[in-house]
């Protein structure tokens, strides 16, 4: 297995990152890989391992040092989910969904236009949710698909109303992973109005505690990978919260899209962590150091040594360019770094394919078996591309307008693709002149 120090320069790392990178290494390779089998054949959550995330402080990550975390950047979290995805990809996908919940309530307070009002309305309910997660290890999911609506087109279809003391939230969320395994569902919905269509701008976001009342989780679970993110359906009925229940006020949601996109593209990091998974097996497998396995040596043939560096090659810029991507995210990125992460969504999401592919073609027929992890890192490597508000075919359209227009012109341009365009990224210009005139 490939040590990170092998493809990072960890020359300059924060001492704190540098040993939370090494733990979960070690977590990886004496636990997660071995209970990954299990996980995949049963289909189950992986609970022993957020056992060890608790226990280490790793559901903490992104928290702001002064609330007890560590404060880690985007950039850090995402080459920390990735190691976790070298072991187990479902659980590097579902420790994104609790950690992108709390990166919302990180760096969306951090936003430069936000006002005082702004960031008097959002501190106590950060504070709510950072709390429960550093003194109670609470888990949070962060369901948002809705099936059969591509909910980056139009206004989430689950709503709420406003009542007494709180509102009351109906609706029906599709694949919400870890489904009956956290402790907080992030429902995003929509306001509603009499009179008034629903809007994007009236989207909520609330944390719905588990035993709430009107939520329940139904459905079957057995799909072709990532099995043990457990992403059942919610069903909610008249759920109801608090103001205080709200992850961020009221017209924030919005624009996370727009203002903080390289947010939306953390579901990389698990499959970024599967393709470096793939290619150390091969590696090691090809060398016969595979425990449980005859040592034989098949690095003697010339089609499988050229396969790999063929690997090695795919695998070096898939990670060059997501790294560069994620070291520049920030709040209010220029085109340029807003291109390349979509360049980097792409490529990782449909490199990932071909590199578990090619590991199999070079391993041969017995890594087809499920007594071996091709097999299932080969399944799990083909949901990533589906996944919204990024999918493959998204990022080809946005890629293929950024590149040919300015962004004034977008708007304009008519094509069966166009109303996918409201999850693309736009620059605040009234912001940026504000900031320029200073």
């Amino acid at each position: 297995m490939s040590s990170f120090h092998d493809y990072y320069n960890t020359q300059d790392w924060d001492p704190e990152f540098l040993r939370m990178m090494e733990l979960v290494n070690e977590l990886g390779r004496t636990r997660f890989a071995e209970r990954a089998v299990q996980v995949d054949k049963d289909a189950s959550f992986p609970t022993a391992n957020y056992e060890d995330f608790a226990e280490h402080g790793f559901l903490r990550l992104v928290i702001p040092k002064e609330f007890g975390g560590f404060g880690f950047s985007l950039g850090q979290y995402a080459m920390i989910g990735s190691e976790i995805g070298k072991y187990c990809g479902a659980t590097a996908l579902t420790f994104n969904m609790h950690t992108s919940s709390m990166m919302w309530s990180r760096f969306m307070y951090e936003l430069p236009n936000l006002t005082d009002a702004d960031r008097a309305a959002f501190a106590p309910l950060r504070e709510r949710q950072f709390r429960n997660v550093v003194e109670d290890n609470a888990i949070y999911s962060q369901p948002i698909s809705e099936g059969g609506t591509n909910w980056t087109s139009k206004p989430i279809q689950t709503n709420c109303k406003k009542v007494d003391g709180g509102w009351l939230i109906n609706g029906f969320k599709k694949f919400a992973s870890l489904a009956g395994h956290c402790d907080y569902y992030s429902i995003v919905c929509t306001e509603h109005f009499e009179g008034v269509e629903p809007r994007h701008e009236d989207t909520m976001n609330f944390a719905v505690h588990k035993d709430t009342p009107g939520l329940q989780v139904v459905g079957e679970w057995d799909p072709i990978g990532m099995r043990g993110t457990h992403s059942k359906d919610l069903i909610l009925k008249d759920v109801f919260v608090k103001e205080e229940e709200m992850m961020m006020p009221q017209g924030m949601f919005v624009r996370t899209l727009p203002q903080w996109p390289h947010m939306m593209a953390t579901l990389t990091p698990a499959y970024m962590g599967i393709a470096q998974g793939a290619y150390d097996y091969t590696v090691a497998y090809l060398s016969g150091k595979v425990d449980g396995l005859p040592p034989i040596d098949r690095r003697i043939y010339p089609t499988k040594r050229a396969t790999v560096a063929k690997m090695y090659q795919k695998l070096t810029e898939m990670r060059t360019l997501w790294h560069t991507a994620f070291s520049e995210a920030r709040g209010y990125p220029s085109k340029a770094q807003v291109m390349r992460l979509y360049a980097a969504q792409y490529a990782v999401m449909e490199g990932v394919q071909e590199m578990t592919a090619l590991a199999i073609r070079t391993c041969g027929g017995q890594s087809m078996l499920k007594s071996l992890p091709l097999e299932r890192m080969y399944r799990d490597s083909r949901c990533g591309a589906l996944m919204l508000p990024y999918t493959t075919e998204i990022m080809e359209d946005y890629l293929s307008i950024m590149t040919l227009y300015d962004m004034d012109e977008i708007d304009n341009v008519s094509d069966a693709t166009a109303s996918a365009r409201v999850s693309l990224w736009r620059p605040d210009t009234e912001f940026l002149a504000a900031q320029a005139a200073e």
